[in-house]
């Protein structure tokens, strides 16, 4: 990935964001509602985690059959997404709480997903919030060789079957943190000095990094296999479920937001300035998908709202229900795009059809 050098236009003789963020403002402070998370939000908070973390004392501590045991092992890996997307997200936005200190312990739950608070910290709120769908720069793009997200990337012969095999390599999504992302994006932000508020002392950062995975091994792998008459092997295949079943869930989730055939992927002109204002650029580069379904607005976090996740990060998702008609009727007001699936369907289908199309070798389709 590069260093970041881009700038975004600042010509925007519409007024667009300068109106649709006097709306929003108007729309909190007329309802008397703070931006922040509310009763909503802590009572999901309880349920996610109760989802995540009870099955793995029950696993312990009672002699199950087999396939309460697998049955058990998905549900902790439904609730380990669902503490990703609905906690910790919200929570390392800074908009869990009005309250800093809530926002740093429970954006520390990553710890528990595997993650790393600085790491993800600077790949999503910096270089993907800031860089939205722009090669070389968004790293959430950037699948190394093994996937081909954009055009502008090098294809390679194997892409031609991505649409089949990349299904089954979303779900290392959490594995790849705790084995070797972490490790490779901590080198690489400290050396080009990358950070989202304050930088962090290098020795602290890798310290850090090495103690939370320790523990994290020792609580979900080691404490287990000593301490538990369960076999080694099943500890083993149930902790690969459990990360599988909330790494597919994670990665299919955030591909459905930006990797899809309505979003653009645009690159700077010559001078590193994109065409677009900020704002407008994240309108064309982002989508939403079944917003009008409760289940899928309550368990991705608002993430099926990420138009107005990514012009409003601070901004808690239990209210993107309620702002989303401003940003919409403001959108086509000023004659800008607003990208909405219906349903979750049919992004999905849009997303792999998104990954054929990058498969066909360039030459051919040009």
């Amino acid at each position: 990935m590069n260093t970041p050098q881009i700038k975004f236009s600042r010509i925007d003789s519409a007024k667009f964001f300068r109106t649709l963020n006097k709306r929003v403002n108007s729309y909190f402070k007329e309802n008397e509602i703070a931006r922040t998370g509310n009763w909503k939000l802590h009572l999901k908070t309880i349920v996610m985690f109760s989802m995540y973390l009870s099955p793995y004392f029950l696993l312990l501590t009672l002699n199950l059959p087999t396939w309460a045991q697998i049955l058990l092992t998905i549900v902790m890996g439904v609730g380990m997404a669902g503490v990703g997307m609905n906690v910790m997200h919200d929570a390392n936005h800074g908009s869990y709480s009005s309250k800093k200190w809530i926002n740093k312990v429970l954006g520390s739950s990553i710890y528990i997903l595997a993650g790393n608070v600085y790491n993800w910290q600077v790949q999503h709120n910096v270089l993907h919030h800031t860089y939205t769908n722009i090669h070389g720069h968004d790293e959430d793009l950037d699948a190394g060789r093994v996937i081909r997200f954009s055009k502008h990337s090098k294809w390679y012969r194997f892409h031609k079957f991505q649409h089949y095999y990349s299904i089954f390599l979303y779900g290392l999504l959490t594995f790849n943190w705790m084995l070797t992302a972490d490790f490779k994006q901590t080198k690489r932000y400290l050396k080009k000095k990358l950070a989202y508020g304050k930088m962090p002392k290098p020795a602290l950062q890798w310290t850090t990094l090495f103690i939370t995975k320790a523990i994290y091994v020792t609580v979900w792998i080691v404490l287990p296999i000593l301490f538990f008459e369960i076999a080694w092997w099943k500890i083993l295949i149930g902790f690969f479920l459990m990360h599988y079943i909330a790494g597919l869930i994670l990665s299919v989730v955030f591909q459905l937001a930006h990797v899809v055939g309505d979003t653009q992927m645009p690159l700077p002109d010559t001078t590193g300035t994109m065409k677009n204002t900020w704002a407008i650029h994240q309108l064309f580069t982002t989508v939403n998908f079944s917003t009008k379904n409760r289940l899928m607005n309550w368990f991705t976090g608002g993430l099926n709202h990420q138009v107005e996740h990514h012009i409003f990060p601070n901004i808690s998702h239990v209210h993107y229900t309620k702002i989303s008609e401003i940003v919409r009727k403001t959108a086509q007001e000023f004659n800008l795009p607003y990208h909405e699936y219906k349903s979750t369907r049919g992004a999905i289908i849009a997303h792999f059809k998104h990954l054929k199309e990058m498969g066909v070798n360039p030459a051919i389709s040009a």
